[in-house]
């Protein structure tokens, strides 16, 4: 399977499912789903003025001025840039330490304020959101099982489950397992990586309270709104990003993307071929690719 070129703008504008029906619902998800899955492998070239905009928005979220922008042709180039920046366990010090310092720093604010975000967008869920804890069954509270979606359903699963499983946590697994966590593990041979965003490869909590908004089963505010559409619109249009309190290292979209189904997986899920990613600079991630599948 390799990665689409196509820009599919039919995520950009929501449209609603009026039908109720379990199947009919999830068969409308499987179609949103491979939208942003196409986008989370798109290899067009970044549109730079749309995540510029995003990400000064963003920015703007956290209380700091737009940043200068360093575009760069792969997260090998961006290494030097970010050098000294801080790592996730630079802000788990930061929290733990016993007098925290005064002035936070962006990555972490920008760590706060997605995860507000993402409450917010729970909030607005119709039903009891499984994102916010696990969805379990019975007297024994056992976690519903992993099923083909549409047994899933004809065995009584629900259809919030389903999604759930079948949306969410599979992009994710297939866009961080399958993809941005080997590459990661490539960029890290000299000591742990500065905390950054996957830019497309951050698609799975995105493309999951898309699918509640377009089926109907969530309402969101007009500011989680706006904010749930800065982070697909940044989905849409670039690679990886770093962010500085003066400068954004933003990463270009790959070049080549080459995946392949993970076997007995219910939910369609991915990952790249051995040396499947190639970015626009022909840096290729060693060993990255097909091998153990952590689930």
């Amino acid at each position: 399977m390799s990665a689409p070129t196509r820009r599919d703008g039919a995520a950009k504008t929501p449209q609603t499912v009026r039908s109720g029906d379990p199947h009919d619902l999830w068969q409308q998800a499987v179609r949103i789903r491979q939208e942003w899955l196409d986008h989370a492998l798109s290899t067009q070239p970044a549109d730079r003025p749309a995540a510029e905009r995003c990400l000064t928005a963003l920015y703007a979220r956290a209380s700091r001025p737009r940043p200068r922008f360093e575009w760069v042709d792969s997260p090998a180039k961006a290494m030097p840039l970010v050098s000294g920046w801080p790592t996730l366990d630079h802000l788990h010090e930061r929290i733990r330490a016993a007098r925290p310092a005064r002035t936070p720093l962006l990555a972490s604010d920008i760590a706060m304020i997605v995860s507000q975000l993402r409450g917010a967008l729970s909030a607005g869920v119709v039903h009891t959101d499984p994102e916010l804890s696990p969805a379990r069954t019975g007297k024994a509270k056992q976690p519903w099982p992993e099923l083909a979606p549409l047994r899933a359903l004809d065995s009584g699963v629900p259809l919030a489950v389903v999604l759930h499983q079948g949306v969410r946590a599979a992009l994710h697994r297939s866009l961080a397992h399958g993809f941005y966590l080997p590459v990661r593990g490539a960029l890290a041979s000299d000591g742990p990586v500065p905390v950054c965003w996957y830019g497309q490869q951050d698609a799975s909590w995105i493309a999951y309270y898309d699918v509640l908004r377009r089926l109907g089963l969530a309402r969101y505010g007009p500011d989680e709104t706006e904010h749930l559409d800065t982070w697909a619109d940044l989905a849409r249009s670039c690679g990886w990003w770093w962010p500085g309190e003066e400068v954004c290292v933003v990463v270009d979209r790959p070049q080549t993307i080459r995946t392949e189904p993970v076997p007995g997986t219910p939910h369609d899920r991915i990952r790249l071929r051995p040396g499947g990613v190639r970015y626009r600079d022909g840096w290729q991630p060693p060993h990255s690719g097909a091998g153990a599948d952590p689930g």
